[in-house]
């Protein structure tokens, strides 16, 4: 695994993986221009989330313009071919201000994929997945969240298949692929939260969180290799770095807050761990 930059904030490692104690621009500032490949973060959204650091309910325009800090900050330190994937999402009342944000990251990167992710589908009669239910006569229940996949250029190279999916119809295996039993999933990526029993033991109390799969996808579509460096900038329990873990890689991620910052560690620290027998 490829090494980080020594930075003024304290560090803390496990599984290969480093976690900054402090603030992301912080973080961002020292870090070399263009030494990140992958960037796959989910930063506060303002909607009034209770967090145990962090006030999620700033004013709009302040909570706007620090949003356009880090868009500025994440891209100087993006790889001229790297990839930034913006999880972010609004609320029923206020479902203009997350995409306020992803036009405002336009400023900086080329928004080359917009991806939903789904967290609950009804086919039918039938419902897959989890949600939080919306009481409420006037909304539906809030399903999905986006995912914006920004470059520098917009014409960044993916390895598409590598989350990729059999045909259905094998004749068009031949017809359509050369051979190849995979094609593109598409842009809406069904992946469910996993059922947790207590929040504060599953989830180190955070209350905002993703699926390891969520980051796990996005960095196999950038495109793996041994020396990818990946961020989260947002690390919240350590998600991403999870997910990097899994797949071999060096992250980093940084995180305001220290109760998530130690619970980050002791779940990478038991990935050090052998498995019980």
């Amino acid at each position: 695994m490829t090494k980080w930059p020594d930075v003024s904030l304290p560090r803390l490692s496990a599984a290969g993986q480093s976690i900054y104690l402090g603030d992301c621009l912080s973080l961002l500032s020292e870090l070399p221009r263009g030494s990140v490949d992958v960037v796959v973060t989910s930063p506060p959204y303002n909607i009034g989330t209770t967090y145990s650091t962090h006030d999620d309910s700033m004013p709009s325009g302040e909570y706007i313009e620090w949003m356009d800090d880090v868009a500025g900050a994440i891209a100087r330190v993006l790889h001229p071919m790297g990839s930034l994937f913006l999880n972010i999402a609004g609320s029923c009342t206020d479902p203009w201000t997350s995409l306020t944000v992803a036009r405002n990251f336009g400023r900086f990167l080329r928004l080359q994929n917009r991806i939903v992710w789904a967290k609950s589908i009804s086919i039918g009669d039938q419902s897959y997945g989890h949600f939080r239910p919306i009481n409420s006569p006037r909304y539906l229940n809030y399903t999905f969240e986006d995912v914006f996949h920004f470059t520098h250029s917009g014409d960044v190279p993916l390895d598409r298949l590598a989350i990729g999916v059999p045909y259905v119809h094998k004749s068009n295996v031949r017809r359509w692929s050369g051979g190849v039993d995979r094609r593109c999933a598409g842009r809406v990526w069904y992946i469910p939260y996993d059922t947790i029993m207590n929040r504060d033991r599953d989830r180190g109390g955070h209350q905002a969180t993703f699926p390891v799969e969520l980051p796990r996808r996005c960095i196999k579509l950038h495109g793996v290799r041994p020396d990818l460096m990946v961020l989260d900038p947002f690390v919240g329990h350590g998600t991403t770095l999870v997910a990097a873990a899994d797949l071999g890689l060096s992250a980093a991620g940084c995180d305001i807050d220290e109760g998530y910052v130690a619970f980050s560690l002791e779940r990478l620290t038991k990935m050090e761990r052998p498995a019980e027998v």
